[in-house]
């Protein structure tokens, strides 16, 4: 059993108040006993301008994946799970988005935000095919915001994870690889196309947010992964980009009575188990291992400190 949690935490002021201020740690009985029993495992260190988040690292390496920062094929991957027949091409995720003008600056919201229905998303897919197919490229619709695009300028195209664009300044994030003018280029002219698309004029007379840009990433040729993805628990990732605090907290508190306790059951019932928390910037495992006499007599009055665990990823 191996569970990693994304979105642990955050060096955000309001996710550090819930954590501290508002003693959510002191809420998560079953992670405290986990870290109790447990033993610290691998670290791995990294900074929030990193364009994989810890928790695309951590994957891609139980994964056996090689690649470069943002360089790690997570679209051909999913487009495999998808039935899509990858071949030997790059491809990367074409990911339908809002991004929105505020008063200073753009802002991406997350795809999730659209409420994209297939018809909608069917069109404006076939509106912005013949731009990509005209340049040689490949286009395949598998969902509403599940869009993928294979051509040779992807090969090792380092690209920041939708998860670090989301919530932020996309201009911060563009890549500016020589590899990836052309696809700033289609990617303004996709812009200029959906402007005036009936689609979008049929949603902002709705009230609705209309899909003006595109997301590009996970970029690369297919890599066979070596073992089983473990499981990962995505449930803190909309209220932490949404910065609802009180639904984080209450995300956390869920994480906690549900797998969290079956994974404290499975390791006091002699189960192998690893747990490993990603946050921003870090990301730490834990693992059950054979402890010394010591430890095992120790460990009973040995008390974590989990607020201080979370706010160090």
């Amino acid at each position: 059993m191996h569970l990693i949690i994304p979105f642990a935490s955050t060096p955000a002021p309001g996710c550090q108040h819930t954590l501290i201020e508002r003693q959510l740690a002191q809420q998560l009985p079953h992670l405290r006993a986990l870290l109790q029993i447990l033993t610290p495992g691998l670290r791995d260190e990294g900074d929030e301008y990193q364009l994989s988040p810890p928790h695309e690292r951590v994957l891609a390496r139980h994964l056996g994946w090689s690649g470069a920062d943002g360089a790690l094929p997570w679209a051909a991957w999913r487009a495999r799970q998808d039935g899509v027949d990858t071949l030997d091409l790059a491809w990367a995720e074409l990911t339908p988005l809002h991004w929105h003008m505020g008063a200073e600056h753009l802002t991406v919201l997350a795809p999730e935000a659209l409420a994209l229905t297939e018809d909608e998303s069917k069109a404006l897919f076939d509106a912005v095919r013949g731009l990509f197919e005209e340049d040689g490229w490949a286009l395949e619709w598998r969902g509403p915001t599940r869009w993928y695009a294979a051509h040779e300028s992807l090969q090792n195209l380092p690209t920041a994870s939708l998860d670090r664009v989301v919530g932020r300044n996309p201009d911060l994030w563009m890549p500016d690889h020589p590899q990836a003018r052309l696809i700033r280029r289609l990617q303004s002219e996709v812009q200029m196309l959906w402007y005036t698309h009936p689609i979008n004029e049929a949603r902002e007379a709705a009230r609705q947010l209309p899909v003006n840009s595109i997301w590009l990433s996970g970029c690369g040729p297919y890599q066979a992964p070596a073992g089983d993805a473990p499981e990962m628990a995505l449930s803190l990732r909309g209220p932490l980009f949404d910065e609802d605090w009180s639904a984080w907290a209450a995300a956390w508190q869920a994480l906690d009575a549900g797998p969290l306790r079956q994974m404290l059951d499975a390791a006091r019932g002699g189960q192998a188990v690893s747990l490993t928390l990603c946050g921003e910037r870090h990301a730490q495992a834990w693992h059950n291992t054979p402890r010394s006499l010591w430890a095992r007599l120790t460990r009973g009055w040995r008390q974590p400190d989990v607020a201080a665990a979370l706010s160090a990823l």
